[in-house]
């Protein structure tokens, strides 16, 4: 199966679609604010640290202490979770205000705001368009058939059963994310805020390896890192893959209206309020793409408003459960590899080879 890209002809216009869901939702009050949501969110996080820090504390030279690390990966990601909500502006009533505390918080958990920000701020524009956004750009695993096609190498070997390796490559995001980040922020280009966060994320760093290192074993506190890390990257990746993996592909020229683009190419997750926690709001993903500055507190009421408007209007709106989104993910996947493999790869080519 190739892949298809969406362009205008497919996608029908809906240029007022986004002005009426809009004022729904202002009347419904669904933009405001929600201090004392977002003051629970941080309190329930700080409490989970404290936690941590006492089992860590109290559990002494113990393989139980690997527990403690993937406790520590889950806080860790929830803080990103809170971060990303931060840097739309969500949690506090000021921008700025909103902006400082997001790159505090993506400090904490060992990421550049300043790269991520460009970088998602660039995604929200163009969800799954090719050349504009940036979260389909390969980087090991390729989300487009001519990536897949060009790799070459150790890549070229994962990229045939990339679907299947995607989770399993995930433990390494951590690192992943925490060496894009000090690459960026030792880079040449200006950057706003450089020296504030690479100070956050090496006191971090400090904050974490040391005391692991001083009061554990080597070989535990090596495994301590490498849970903590795994899991932070597992749950992140798990997290954010359901949101547009799959979904329709945009081409390069392509002109559409806002609702359209974000709507049809955003797949929600069911599940209700324990997906909303466990997911950091992610699971309403078209909800979070057109109103990018909500509060996850409002989502799921947003959901019903836009369910309903793409029902009457014929717009496919895309939900489905986070086990049914993860096999779609792998399939897709495991199709775009395909273009990978030799032209000869078949089993009938490879009798032919035989005789």
């Amino acid at each position: 199966m190739r892949q298809t890209y969406a362009g205008t002809e497919q996608f029908p216009p809906m240029a007022t679609a986004y002005r009426d869901v809009l004022q729904v939702v202002r009347e419904m009050g669904l933009l405001q604010r929600t201090p004392v949501f977002y003051g629970l969110v941080g309190a329930t996080l700080v409490l989970a640290f404290a936690g941590c820090v006492a089992g860590f504390v109290l559990l002494g030279d113990s393989w139980f202490q690997l527990l403690i690390a993937a406790a520590l990966g889950i806080v860790f990601t929830q803080v990103a979770f809170l971060a990303h909500e931060a840097a739309h502006r969500q949690v506090l009533s000021s921008g700025p205000a909103n902006f400082r505390l997001a790159r505090i918080l993506g400090g904490i958990v060992g990421m550049s705001y300043h790269w991520w920000d460009s970088k998602h701020t660039r995604h929200h524009g163009n969800p799954n368009q090719v050349g504009k956004d940036p979260d389909i750009e390969v980087d090991t695993i390729s989300f487009l058939e001519k990536d897949a096609a060009a790799s070459r190498g150790l890549v070229r070997l994962l990229t045939r059963r990339q679907g299947w390796l995607f989770f399993p490559l995930l433990t390494l995001e951590g690192v992943n994310l925490h060496v894009l980040g000090y690459r960026h922020l030792l880079s040449r280009r200006k950057i706003t805020g450089r020296w504030i966060e690479l100070s956050i994320i090496t006191a971090r760093l400090a904050l974490v390896i040391l005391p692991v290192f001083l009061l554990l074993p080597l070989g535990m506190a090596f495994a301590f890192l490498g849970v903590q890390l795994a899991v932070f990257g597992v749950y992140m990746g798990a997290s954010f893959a359901p949101n547009h993996k799959g979904m329709a592909i945009i081409a390069p020229d392509a002109r559409l209206d806002f609702f359209s683009k974000q709507v049809r190419t955003s797949r929600n997750i069911r599940g209700g309020w324990w997906a909303t926690a466990l997911m950091g709001g992610l699971n309403h993903q078209v909800e979070h793409h057109l109103f990018p500055s909500m509060s996850r507190f409002h989502l799921a009421a947003a959901r019903g408003v836009v369910r309903d408007y793409c029902d009457s209007h014929g717009v496919p709106y895309t939900e489905t459960s986070l086990g049914r989104s993860y096999a779609i993910v792998i399939d897709y996947l495991n199709r775009v590899g395909l273009a990978a493999r030799d032209p000869f790869d078949c089993p009938m080519a490879a009798q032919y080879r035989r005789v």
